[in-house]
């Protein structure tokens, strides 16, 4: 017997649901009433679909005991777990895949809202009608209004409509909604991000005056030879399309060719227009652009773009999906500010505010359809709902709520079929219809290795040498697939520490015509505010299967900080390249926008004499066209009399716009003028043995050990050899990598437990340059136990009676068969004494070997928890790059050559130990790294590890400190 009730069968129904309106565009304001019914709602949880009954949907049911949630929202993110629980999975289903049935433990929340019409709404009249909106619930509802059963639906990122003009009633009318957080849809939205069930988009009652708009689409070429536009609104209602500055008035359906300014990212020109009707009023925001695909290339009015994107999935700490305007806004500024001018809306469309932002401040969106089934990899792809012909009706119910709905915005330049989904007929079914409702936009899908459904080649997180073969013709695969452009939907994988080789990718994309770009992974990390652990990631609210910190792997952290990955990421797609001249004394600049001359920029300059500014000036540059370049004279440079001398180039907006103010930098360069002089070689003090101490200079050593106690009155604990650092989540990588993951095989190899032997201190001993018995020399051995290999490590300390030199030689002994994470030394300083560090180096923020572009030399100044990068989960950050001295603690220290620093209050084995920032607790010591050199970061957490000349293989290396009294700051 079937156990199942009746009222439940739609859960596990393949069908998109039952008595919704056609999809239609949205419009974000018209001059017919609506009402928000946003706001407090009562919710009656239960455990399973069928637990209770349908009588909560009765007028007049008392629902005063129920507790009260906020719409939109998630239930699981009120309630202080009242409500239960977040689940993050990237790909695994956290429940059986047994498609389409879901669990009978189906979380399912009932929500009761009593609304009364406003005193404006409409009386009743011929030919009018009302609707109700809601923009998305997760993952399956029914609704009732005034007691009547309206429909359900599936489809959780997608907008649904329902006809109920003939059930309102001026007042105490009764919106009963059932939200099941399991159901058949769950199969095509596994999703790589929390599960969160909810009403948790806009829910809204629209008046439908007789003679309304309904449906209408928005033609807006332009045709870049002629420079003209044409516009055509076809409209479900007969009526007038005007557009005031254009002198545009026209009857829908008719076209109208005219000059015009064509829309584009880097210059969103919109003209407002008005589609009127017999009924209605809708304001419209037309832009007038082209896209194709010609010569091989995604051309938008003519020109080929170059996507310098990022994969936005909506996030908020405390809200999840849950967003407000003020946010979606804070991210398009954000992104603009950080030159990035693509936005692939992974993996579902977005809150339909996010476009209207992206039309007016100008992004290409990869508008994606709500799709991915990517669990059914787990068993080959068997019973995927993509190749089921059951499925295929909902598939294109999706395809069509998300065309439908965004046809109208000029951002949108490529329809996406989904994310992971596998291939199948239904993809296929989902293009075609696409080709046939909307010809003039491409069509994506990056599992279409063949590109028999889609316009491009795309690919996720190839390696830079894979998308060097790809952009010379030398991948092979099919024909049409060869002539079409590379996009790389995601790269540089934004977990943790990273993502590495940005630069290098930039680099192939900016050389080859067929590479076009890509999208990084992802835009902010997905950290649930949490009040114990900081924030919370995968595992953190108990779920059996989850993937950790996985949810983690933003450029902005949770609270929208810009992480290091973002600094980075907006140096490397400048779009204005600043470089050297081939002239002594110039510098070259080339405008790298698509679209944008510079006419927008003003060019500041200055020299750097020991990393300050020696005056700036501005720099007379051309209006350079897109693709052009100038050489440009600088001034004299100043004497720098044995300091470092460099030049600065800096691209700054000339007047205020609408995404950042004047003086916004845009871009930057600097170049070498004069190195420094070499550092002295701190000489002519012998040792001197007293008991159980060796005095050199200003330095104190214990005599047996040779070990360093102070230096120029300052206590020092453990100066040694270190190279272990906490390992990132792009060293650990992933367990689907076939690359090498460098951070298993460094614990596997025991370098987190080095064990240091002192075989010789050698008061007054020579060695290489010794000489005369000048020198403190401390033979080691620095090995982990248990294994052969080890590194042969000496310390020879030399003074002049003021500086102490310290020259670290290593010599790798045994079968080294992994690279080290790191080389240098480390030591310890008291916190008391140690509070803010003044380098002269790469900064403000941290940099690694390939993560280093946007590292700016200066004098910079933080304290030492301003020095930490507060990545969600802990691991080796903070280093700061090309370091030439460094002052902290009573200590000046120079290096020769530049280093690497980094300083922490805890250990590197600590913080390795961490699992979230609130594990890590200060201690009495600030734990100081000098870095001759580090491994690079790569983002194999789930793209490839470091390229090989970032690799640090252990080979015999030499490098020096120079030590001496911090100076008194004047």
């Amino acid at each position: 017997m079937n156990s199942r009730t009746t009222a439940t069968d739609y859960v596990e129904d393949v069908s998109p649901g039952r008595g919704t309106l056609p999809p239609r565009a949205r419009y974000a304001s018209s001059d017919a009433v609506s009402l928000s019914l946003n706001g407090g709602w009562r919710l009656r949880l239960s455990a399973t679909a069928d637990a209770e009954d349908d009588a909560f949907a009765a007028p007049g049911y008392d629902a005063g005991d129920w507790a009260e949630v906020t719409v939109p929202g998630h239930w699981v993110l009120q309630g202080d777990g009242v409500f239960g629980a977040p689940a993050y999975t990237n790909h695994l289903y956290p429940f059986p895949v047994d498609p389409p049935y879901v669990p009978t433990e189906n979380p399912t929340g009932d929500h009761l809202h009593v609304f009364d019409l406003p005193e404006d709404w409409p009386a009743p009249a011929g030919g009018d009608h009302a609707v109700l909106r809601f923009d998305g619930v997760e993952s399956c509802a029914r609704v009732w209004l005034n007691g009547t059963d309206i429909g359900e639906f599936k489809g959780s990122r997608l907008p649904h409509e329902f006809a109920v003009g003939a059930l309102l009633k001026p007042a105490g009318n009764v919106l009963a909604v059932r939200v099941h957080q399991w159901s058949a849809g769950s199969y095509l939205e596994d999703q790589d991000q929390w599960w969160l069930p909810g009403i948790f988009r806009d829910v809204m009652l629209l008046h439908r005056p007789a003679g309304c708009a309904g449906d209408f689409f928005v033609h807006a070429s332009y045709d870049h030879v002629t420079g003209e536009g044409t516009l055509r609104v076809d409209s479900e209602a007969d009526g007038r399309v005007t557009v005031a500055e254009l002198g545009i008035d026209v009857a829908t359906g008719e076209p109208v060719t005219l000059p015009v300014v064509p829309w584009s990212a880097e210059t969103p020109h919109l003209y407002d227009g008005v589609l009127a009707t017999a009924g209605e009023r809708v304001p419209l925001q037309i832009g007038f652009r082209t896209v194709a695909l010609e010569d091989g290339l995604i051309k938008v009015n003519g020109k080929a773009v170059l996507f310098k994107g990022v994969n936005r999935h909506e996030w908020h700490p405390e809200r999840g999906r849950a967003l407000d305007l003020d946010t979606m806004r804070e991210d398009v500024l954000l992104m603009k500010r950080h030159n990035i001018n693509a936005v692939r809306t992974s993996h579902y469309p977005p809150h339909p505010a996010f476009l209207d932002l992206c039309d007016e401040y100008g992004l290409w969106v990869v508008d994606e359809c709500d799709l991915e089934t990517h669990g059914f990899v787990e068993q080959d792809w068997r019973d995927n709902p993509v190749d089921d012909d059951r499925w295929t009706p909902a598939l294109l119910d999706r395809a069509a709520r998300m065309v439908e709905r965004d046809k109208n915005h000029p951002s949108v330049v490529m329809w996406s079929l989904g994310n992971e989904a596998g291939t199948g007929r239904g993809l296929t079914a989902m293009a075609d219809w696409i080709r046939s409702r909307d010809p003039a936009r491409p069509v994506h899908y990056e599992g279409d290795f063949d590109c028999r459904d889609t316009d491009v080649y795309s690919r996720m997180y190839l390696p830079h040498a894979e998308v060097e073969r790809v952009a010379r013709g030398l991948d092979g695969g099919s024909r049409r697939r060869r002539r079409l452009p590379l996009i790389l939907c995601e790269y540089a994988h934004a977990m943790g520490n990273g993502p590495g080789g940005l630069a290098d990718y930039q680099a192939l994309f900016e050389r080859y015509d067929r590479l076009q770009g890509g999208f990084v992974w992802e835009w902010i990390d997905h950290g649930v505010r949490h009040p114990e652990l900081g924030y919370a990631y995968g595992g953190d609210f108990g779920e059996e299967l989850h993937d950790g910190n996985f949810v983690c792997d933003g450029l902005l952290f949770p609270d929208r900080t810009p992480s290091p990955g973002l600094t980075e990421y907006k140096k490397v797609i400048k779009p204005v390249r600043i470089e050297a001249g081939d002239a002594d004394g110039t510098v070259r600049l080339t405008n790298r926008y698509d679209f944008a001359d510079l006419s927008h920029l003003e060019f500041e300059f200055c020299h750097q004499v020991d990393g300050l500014p020696a005056g700036a000036h501005r720099l007379t540059v051309p209006p350079l066209a897109p693709g052009e370049s100038a050489e440009v004279k600088l001034p004299e440079a100043p004497d720098g009399g044995g300091e470092e001398v460099q030049w600065s180039v800096r691209a700054l907006l000339a007047e205020d716009g609408p995404w950042a103010g004047r003086g916004h930098e845009v871009a930057w360069a600097q170049g070498m003028v004069a190195r420094r002089a070499p550092l002295p070689a701190a000489t002519g003090v012998r040792p001197s043995v007293d008991g159980d101490r060796i005095t050199l200079g200003p330095a104190v050593f214990d005599a047996r050990t040779g070990v360093v106690r102070t230096i120029a009155g300052v206590g020092v604990r453990d100066l040694r050899l270190d190279v272990w650092r906490a390992t990132t989540d792009n060293d650990d990588g992933a367990p689907w990598q076939s690359d090498t993951r460098y951070g298993l095989l460094w614990r596997e190899l025991g370098l987190h437990r080095m064990r240091h032997r002192t075989v010789t201190v050698e008061p007054g001993g020579g060695g290489a340059g010794g000489g005369d018995g000048e020198a403190l020399v401390v033979r080691t051995r620095v090995a982990p136990a248990g294994r052969e290999p080890g590194l042969r490590t000496v310390y020879r300390w030399t003074s002049d009676g003021t500086l102490v030199r310290l020259t670290v030689s290593v010599v790798p002994e045994g079968d080294w068969t992994v690279p080290l994470p790191r080389l240098g030394i480390r030591f310890g300083l008291h916190a008391s004494v140690t509070g803010s560090a003044r380098w002269f180096g790469g900064g403000p923020g941290e940099a690694y070997p390939d993560t280093s572009a946007a590292s700016r030399l200066g004098q910079w100044e933080a304290g030492v928890p301003d020095l930490q990068t507060p990545y969600v989960r802990p691991q080796e950050n903070g280093a700061r790059a090309d370091v030439r001295r460094v002052e902290l603690g009573g200590l000046r220290i120079e290096g020769d050559p530049e280093f690497w620093f980094t300083a922490r209050p805890w250990t590197s084995e600590q913080l390795d130990a961490a699992r979230h920032l609130t594990d890590l607790v200060p201690g009495d010591t600030v734990w100081v790294n000098l870095d001759h050199a580090q491994h690079g970061i790569g983002s194999q957490s789930c793209g490839p590890g470091p390229l090989p000349r970032y690799v640090l293989w252990a080979e015999p290396t030499e490098f020096s400190f120079v030590f001496s009294a911090q100076p008194i700051s004047g």
